[in-house]
């Protein structure tokens, strides 16, 4: 699967790149213990950051960075981001725009009449034929002060504009800077062939298999590690 990037050649030398999700894990989950103690347990026990599904969803994919910094004071926001004029028209230079809060009227996510800000791409994105780009916020990441709205765009057929990522901002008393390569949305490649759903019960082989499995997980800890997690290849840049 190749995932082909492509800017405006005025802005090439001042936009960061899109990065492996692997490569940018936050500092939290660095610095976090791998075990801590449980009143409930007695005893201690293992964190998320042995939990190679948790850890394994946030390293998955690529992520889309924030261009320059970002000044947030109480909902305005400001930035002084000297580029280029670029050499496409019609193409962005402000790193956010909005949508009014009437484009998603009662929705669950909507805030008290508060506009969406959207984080404008500079970067196009194809994707080979078949394939969809999944975009969603950060995966675990409830630590930014927004939340990216999911979005599924064909980027094996709209590849020549760019795909914008909308957010709500959910700290509305929130004063400071969201610094330049903040991680602003995750993507993943998908294939958009829909999945045919087969439903069986255990047969004697399944029901061993599953006793026996489940009995080896709850004796020993590391079985998913060790024996079923697969080896995932580095993103070539």
């Amino acid at each position: 699967m190749r995932m082909i990037f492509r800017c405006d050649p005025a802005l090439s030398d001042h936009l960061p790149r899109p990065v492996p999700a692997r490569s940018a894990l936050p500092d939290w989950l660095r610095a976090m213990p791998a075990k801590a103690a449980s009143d409930i347990h007695g005893r201690d026990i293992r964190t998320v950051k042995q939990c190679p599904p948790f850890v394994d969803a946030m390293a998955y994919g690529v992520l889309i960075v924030l261009p320059c910094d970002i000044t947030i004071d109480r909902g305005s926001f400001s930035w002084a981001w000297d580029i280029p004029q670029p050499a496409t028209s019609r193409h962005p230079r402000a790193p956010l725009s909005f949508h009014v809060a009437a484009q998603f009227p009662n929705a669950p996510f909507a805030r008290d009449n508060q506009a969406a800000i959207k984080f404008n791409s500079f970067w196009t994105i194809e994707l080979e034929p078949g394939w969809s780009l999944f975009a969603t916020h950060p995966v675990n990441r409830d630590d930014l002060p927004f939340r990216l709205i999911s979005g599924l765009v064909d980027a094996d057929r709209f590849h020549d504009g760019g795909i914008n990522f909308p957010a709500i901002w959910t700290q509305p008393d929130f004063s400071g800077v969201l610094p330049k390569g903040t991680p602003v949305a995750q993507c993943f490649a998908v294939p958009r062939a829909a999945p045919q759903l087969e439903f069986e019960c255990f047969d004697e082989s399944n029901r061993a298999a599953y006793e026996a499995t489940v009995a080896e997980v709850l004796a020993s800890p590391g079985v998913y590690r060790k024996r079923f997690r697969a080896r995932r290849g580095r993103s070539i840049t």
